[in-house]
């Protein structure tokens, strides 16, 4: 019975079989669902990792790339941004860093445009690039390095919590970083099976470039990548001594990258402009070591030390300059211990791949020792010198390399030892947890600068550089003890600090004393711009003139657009001097109104009174140019009160109600052009009917050249009475005091134009003198013509003139005996009081 049993259950199991499979073909949904999950899992840890640094604020760099960067802020056109450096230097400029990233200037444009300068915002879209990131090392484990997917969700996660991104995450300015991995992990995941996934490949890197320089490593990874998968039927050719078809396929491919990467590689050496950037010992101490052995032996030890910080990141700084890691000048320094180690470790992993080549069991190796070693080769000063010691934000890429590795490394000994899980789980979880409890520490000492500062101390006390950076600080919050104190350290741990000699001269108490550090300063850096000029003008105080013109000379010499040594060499200068300085100023900043009104008032003292009007409307123009920012002077008003003041000495009356007309034009902040064309024509055309009009009126009656032409039209004929005399000669006289007043005003003014106190009311004062003038020029008394058979004034107009009506319902006495007519025209002068009463917008 057994038997028959045994028998008749033999045919049921391949339907049990059959079942078996198909369950297994619903699996693909099942993995589709899993990977859903991991991503999901992953972009969550990322952003409750970092959720705590969107409060911080701008610190460290993101001040001079993001909130002082004119290509950021929207002041310079796109155009320019792709001109300049990241930092917002042209180039060109022998000063400029020449680092070129403007796909992270882009973004930090759109930034801006978007929230403007509120960081919680800037400091969001780094964690959701930081999340988006994650996603993709997740992917790039399961396709490209062949990781088992829970593993591959433990090395993203891994790379999610690694306190080491901190300052490419916490810091805006790490962004470039960021960017540029989340282009270089998606030139990677590109499949290189037809022609156009392989322009899109090198399209991806050539952007992964643009956010910075290190990203066109990923054309050089994809094609070791290529030949790694190709490797068998490269060797089967080889041995046949005949090309197969993938053979000839991946040549062609090699050849588009290689002349892709050249040609990239081309451009970005051309945005050089033959020049170099220049670094000092300062920036990188072992590069600029006499000794090549030195060199070698330093820069081997940092590679060595970086590798470290991804294992153990627990020694963190945002900076690692000056003294933090002491060169290597001896063979027997213990340090070199560490740098055998890590490159034994290195050689085994690279005998390992090689090895693997014909069976490629070890994918995950391969692919996690080429994405830890070829990202970091151009910040490792083996190819090119770099201007920093140190710099955690560049590990962002390789990163991604070494927790491939440390997660393959999980996966064999999983399934190795079996008995080992328990402690494997066990140190993974407090693995990712010690990371998540440093990540959140570091990203509370990137909350504000001082924080930070004080915080990097602790860590590396020994680096002049940090307590260089807190006395800066500490000397803007007034803190002057303090920060003498934090140069005196700097000072004391690098005694060739030029910029801290410097600092602390404009802290020291006597003249001597402050003399010697600017000295001092100018001993170990001859091109110190900034001690030039602040001895320049320690100079001009102490009253050496000569030597104070040396030294701005010298400063100008070393930076030729140096605007504040020409402002004072402006005031140094003789008289014949200054129009040459005066005229440079414009040039250098032709979009500065100070300068504008600098140069019309000498030309004004000179006599040149048509060019300093040119000036002086120039300065108007450009003082409403940005009328929507916050300005600490009313600058409008200030170069229409000098502008109107010239015109008035000159006795240019017209001119002075065209420049209100204007400058109430500008005021009103009309957006398009025809609109202000129009007010303007209008005004132009009030002016010619009201010439019209008199020269008609002294047709009709060429007799009565001293009278008004309206009352004495509408009076009947009599003989004017004493009063009347009376009052006409005390209209007159009042005429001639106002026309006193007004010259001797002339010549007392013009005094210092860039005070901001009661600017408003000198205005006002001054123009409502002229108004009064105008007014009592205006009115006939009544006092002069009879009361008596007195007729309408607009039918009177009416019945002679009936094309001239608009110009004659404000008529003024413009026929004085002996003085001719200025051009005051009377349908300006109501709104003259209304605009001048205006005193903010």
């Amino acid at each position: 019975m057994c038997r028959c049993r045994n028998l008749a259950l033999k045919p049921r199991t391949p339907k049990m079989k059959r079942r078996l499979t198909t369950v297994r073909e619903e699996t693909p949904k099942n993995i589709c669902n899993s990977d859903f999950a991991i991503y999901a899992m992953v972009t969550t840890t990322a952003v409750l990792s970092y959720v705590n640094s969107l409060n911080g604020d701008f610190v460290h760099d993101d001040i001079p790339a993001i909130v002082t960067n004119s290509d950021v802020l929207g002041k310079d056109s796109i155009k320019q941004l792709f001109l300049n450096d990241f930092w917002g230097t042209p180039m060109a400029d022998v000063n400029s860093h020449k680092s070129y990233r403007p796909l992270t200037t882009l973004s930090f444009r759109l930034n801006h445009a978007l929230a403007g300068l509120r960081p919680w915002w800037w400091h969001a879209c780094n964690v959701a690039l930081h999340a988006a990131c994650c996603t993709l090392v997740a992917r790039a484990c399961v396709t490209i390095a062949r990781l088992q997917r829970p593993f591959a969700a433990l090395a993203a996660l891994l790379f999610a919590v690694h306190p080491v991104h901190t300052e490419a995450v916490a810091g805006v300015v790490g962004r470039a970083d960021v960017l540029a991995c989340i282009f270089f992990l998606s030139s990677l995941l590109v499949p290189s099976s037809n022609k156009k996934c392989v322009w899109l490949s090198i399209a991806l890197g050539a952007l992964s470039m643009l956010a910075k320089e290190t990203g066109v490593t990923i054309l050089l990874l994809n094609l070791a990548f290529d030949f790694y998968r190709c490797w068998p039927f490269i060797k089967r050719s080889i041995g046949a001594l005949k090309i197969e078809k993938k053979c000839t396929v991946l040549s062609i491919r090699t050849i588009k990258v290689l002349v892709s990467m050249g040609l990239l590689i081309c451009l970005r050496l051309a945005l050089l402009q033959g020049t170099w950037p220049t670094f000092s010992p300062q920036d990188n101490p072992a590069a600029f070591h006499p000794s090549f052995f030195v060199r070698l032996m330093t820069f081997c030890y940092l590679a060595a030390f970086n590798w470290w910080l991804l294992l153990c990141p627990w020694s963190l700084s945002h900076d690692w300059q000056m003294g933090s890691v002491p060169l290597i000048t001896s063979g027997w320094d213990p340090r070199n211990l560490l740098t055998c180690a890590a490159f034994g470790a290195l050689l085994l992993l690279c005998y390992r791949c090689v090895a693997d080549l014909e069976v490629q069991r070890h994918t995950p190796a391969v692919v996690g020792v080429l994405l830890l070693v070829l990202p970091f080769v151009p910040a490792s000063n083996l190819l090119v010198t770099v201007g920093f010691v140190i710099a955690e934000r560049v590990l962002y890429i390789p990163s991604v390399g070494s927790v491939i590795i440390t997660a393959y490394g999980v996966q064999l000994m999983w399934y190795s030892k079996p008995g080992s899980k328990a402690f494997l789980v066990v140190g993974l979880v407090v693995l990712a947890a010690s990371g998540v409890v440093r990540t959140h520490r570091r990203n509370t000492e990137w909350k504000d600068r001082a924080t930070l500062l004080r915080a990097d101390l602790v860590s590396l006390p020994q680096n002049a550089k940090l307590h260089y950076n807190l006395a800066n600080f500490l000397r803007e919050t007034e803190q002057q003890e303090g920060a003498i104190k934090h140069y005196k350290e700097a000072l004391r741990l690098w005694p060739s600090y030029a910029s801290a000699h410097n600092n602390i001269g404009t802290l020291a108490t006597g003249i001597e004393n402050a003399e010697y550090h600017f000295l001092q300063a100018i001993k170990y850096n001859k091109y110190h711009v900034n001690a030039h000029y602040n001895l320049g003008k320690l100079y001009k105080k102490s009253g050496r003139t000569n030597q104070a013109i040396v030294m701005l000379e010298k400063c100008i010499w070393l930076q030729p657009r140096f605007v504040q040594a020409h402002m004072e060499l402006l005031t140094l200068k003789p008289e014949g001097e200054k129009r040459k300085i005066l005229s440079k100023l414009v040039t250098l900043e032709p979009n500065n109104w100070e300068h504008h009104v600098l140069y019309g008032d000498w030309l004004r003292s000179k006599g040149l009174a048509n060019p300093a009007s040119r000036y002086y409307l120039e300065a108007l123009r450009l003082s409403f140019r940005d009328r929507h920012s916050e300005r600490p002077l009313r600058s409008d008003l200030i170069t229409f009160r000098t502008t109107a003041l010239m015109y008035r000495s000159l006795g240019q009356k017209s001119r002075i109600l065209q420049l209100l007309t204007r400058w109430h034009t500008w005021r009103r902040g009309w957006p398009s052009a025809a609109a202000a064309h129009m007010y303007l024509r209008e005004w132009k055309l009030k002016m010619e009917l009201e010439g019209r009009a008199q020269i008609y009126s002294k047709v009709v009656n060429p007799l009565k050249s001293t009278k008004c032409f309206d009352h004495s039209q509408l009076a009947v004929a009599s003989e004017p009475s004493v009063d009347s005399k009376k009052s006409t000669k005390e209209t007159n006289s009042d005429v001639i005091k106002s026309d006193t007043t007004i010259k001797n005003e002339t010549k007392t003014s013009h005094s210092k134009v860039f005070k901001s106190d009661s600017k408003d009311n000198i205005i006002n004062n001054n123009v409502d003198k002229v108004v009064k003038q105008q007014s009592k020029n205006k009115q006939c008394d009544s006092k002069k013509f009879g009361t008596k058979k007195s007729v309408s004034i607009s039918t009177q107009i009416k019945t002679t003139h009936n094309k001239s009506e608009i110009g004659l319902k404000d008529k003024k006495c413009l026929h004085r005996k002996g003085k001719k007519n200025n051009g005051v025209m009377p349908s300006i002068r109501a709104p003259i009081a209304e605009h001048i009463l205006i005193k903010t917008y």
